[in-house]
């Protein structure tokens, strides 16, 4: 069923969302003290039964310094850089098994997957910790840990780890530095979209259903989780309110869309309760560079599912394996 704006309405829907003042000095210091750490990018090769694609365990140093995990896949038969895929990952997953994500090595592409910190327990495995973490009070999740603070708030610490997912990328030899795009699906398409500004990516961003957009609107029209996690938090914690919703601000995506320049690919479920249709379309329509959408009328979180993995293939080689780099 849908449930929010009709779609005539939520493709011109550009709401004005809550932005601090200090936005981009707050992400430049950010990224600013990130740089104070070596970023000590390792690739061990994993022996496994596959036999089209080499597997590399990957780590590298992330917001403060915390080692993060990730894989890395290459086809087998390379001779020159590669074009390159990063991918962030949903909400409460971690970076998985190595033979979990074949399609972009299949597809003729490196294929970088970041694990997320403190997650990677709930329907994919991680195996990198969160020493980040105050240990402040906050509702079971991920949603309100740190949240009085900007700086101590678990979404700044993950974006960053993204933003270093792209350098560690880069520095691999059979990746191509200039055809570099990020992807990622519900937490990790708003994971993506903060990356595709952090990272200055040019070549493209892949954004499903993404979450973490215009807050304020989402708390009021779903009660579904992660998103509940903010309300729950707020009826405990009711002289917090306008603290945490200061704090989001530096997160919401829709104010890292607005400063993104690489074109971008969409997709929207219009029955989608977890990432209602009017907080995609509001981090879409903001959206800094050329961009289109994919929009699903009967489908749910799940979006196109693999009917727009094929979609996705085809932009990918669009405007990633094809681009012209000057």
């Amino acid at each position: 069923m849908q449930f929010d704006f009709p779609l005539a309405e939520l493709e011109t829907y550009r709401p004005e969302v809550q932005e601090p003042e200090d936005f981009d000095d707050f992400w430049t210091e950010q990224l600013r003290m990130v740089a104070k750490y070596p970023l000590d990018a390792t690739f061990e090769p994993v022996a496994g039964p596959l036999h089209t694609v080499d597997v590399l365990d990957v780590a590298f140093n992330g917001y403060g310094g915390d080692r993060i995990r990730g894989w890395m896949l290459l086809p087998l038969h390379r001779s020159k850089p590669m074009p390159t895929i990063v991918e962030y990952v949903g909400y409460g997953g971690g970076r998985g098994l190595s033979h979990e994500s074949l399609l972009w090595s299949a597809a003729g592409y490196a294929h970088l997957i970041m694990d997320t910190r403190g997650q990677g327990s709930t329907w994919s495995v991680g195996d990198s910790p969160d020493p980040g973490d105050t240990g402040d009070p906050s509702f079971p999740g991920f949603m309100s840990k740190g949240i009085r603070n900007p700086a101590t708030y678990y979404y700044v610490r993950l974006f960053v780890d993204a933003f270093r997912a792209v350098q560690t990328a880069r520095a691999h030899p059979f990746v191509d530095r200039d055809r570099i795009a990020v992807t990622g699906g519900s937490q990790g398409g708003g994971v993506a979209i903060a990356a595709a500004h952090l990272a200055g990516i040019s070549v493209t961003a892949m954004v499903d259903v993404p979450f973490l957009a215009h807050f304020a609107r989402a708390v009021e029209i779903t009660d579904a989780d992660p998103y509940a996690e903010l309300a729950v938090y707020c009826h405990t914690h009711r002289d917090q309110v306008e603290t945490v919703f200061r704090t989001l601000s530096y997160v919401d995506v829709v104010n890292h869309a607005k400063r993104a320049k690489a074109p971008a690919l969409f997709s929207v479920g219009l029955t989608d309760m977890v990432s209602p249709p009017s907080t995609v379309f509001a981090a879409y329509n903001w959206w800094g560079g050329e961009k289109q959408i994919e929009v699903y009328p009967f489908n749910a979180h799940e979006g196109g599912g693999a009917h727009h993995d094929l979609r996705k293939v085809e932009f990918a080689h669009e405007h990633v394996r094809d681009c012209v780099v000057e």
